[in-house]
């Protein structure tokens, strides 16, 4: 009698899935639609930004032309504000690029592209969906907030991966990481000097990636460890979890691209996740 009930329970929270599944479908490609109409006018944002920058070289000769020296004393403030604009200018162009970036990956998501392996830049990927972690955490959790350390080698070339499987497997991480520093720092036995932090490190060993997920949360009983992958297993609260996030994990690395996930974790001190891919596939 209890199987059936367990079975039954399983049947509805596979129900629940495959509807949550469907929207995040329809998400998707709401998402690409809004990613290209923002992608216009952010064109604009970043080309008269390198305009405006282009019209101030322009605004210097003129000043040269006409003998005024930028170094003399008395046109300090003249040439302080030509450089704060120029600063202005300079920031415009760099967030605007960021924001490209986000778009790219929004829409390289939604595309739907499951199957494809791609050469891709690991560190990129990873700066860019780790803090996308970040700050949706941030936007759903009271008070959330955490040290994100990162290292990530700059010699590593690209390795061939199915970019979008890759970051939804780190957001899935990142997400459990956020998710148990900010738990054991909402436990009251908590310390005022504990300070939330999650360390991200990727590097090559030989003809393997390695990517690194540590933090220093909640950690994991024994009886967590031993259902940690299991479908539907889930130590959040109800509806705040389904359980199949780190079930997909494990399959997007060791089935998709043929590699290894392994944790090691102390209760109420860390939890590390280590990544492992072949880099010749």
């Amino acid at each position: 009698m209890n199987d059936i009930k367990a079975l039954e329970q399983q049947v509805q929270d596979l129900r629940a899935q495959i509807q949550k599944s469907e929207k995040l479908s329809s998400l998707g490609i709401l998402s690409a639609g809004i990613a290209h109409e923002i992608q216009n006018p952010l064109n604009f944002v970043i080309n008269f930004s390198q305009m405006s920058n282009d019209m101030v070289d322009d605004l210097t000769d003129i000043l040269d032309e006409k003998g005024i020296d930028l170094e003399d004393e008395a046109n300090d403030e003249l040439k302080e504000t030509i450089a704060t604009l120029r600063s202005y200018l300079a920031k415009i162009a760099e967030h605007g690029h960021r924001a490209t970036d986000i778009i790219q990956g929004i829409l390289l998501y939604s595309r739907g592209r499951s199957d494809e392996f791609m050469p891709t830049s690991i560190p990129k990927l990873l700066k860019e969906y780790v803090w996308l972690s970040f700050h949706a955490m941030r936007a759903n959790l009271a008070d959330f907030n955490v040290s994100i350390q990162e290292d990530y080698d700059p010699t590593l070339p690209e390795v061939k991966v199915i970019p979008q499987d890759i970051s939804r497997a780190i957001i899935n991480l990142m997400n459990n990481a956020c998710y148990a520093v900010w738990k054991k720092q909402h436990d009251t036995a908590t310390g005022s000097a504990y300070i939330p932090t999650v360390c991200v490190k990727a590097y090559q060993q030989e003809q393997t990636l390695y990517i690194c997920i540590e933090d220093n949360g909640i950690g994991m009983s024994d009886q967590v460890k031993r259902k940690l992958f299991d479908a539907f297993f889930t130590t959040k609260p109800v509806g705040e979890g389904t359980g199949l996030g780190l079930s997909i994990t494990r399959d997007i690395i060791e089935v998709k691209h043929h590699g290894q996930i392994k944790f090691e974790s102390e209760e109420n001190k860390y939890t590390r996740f280590t990544i492992s891919i072949p880099m010749n596939l």
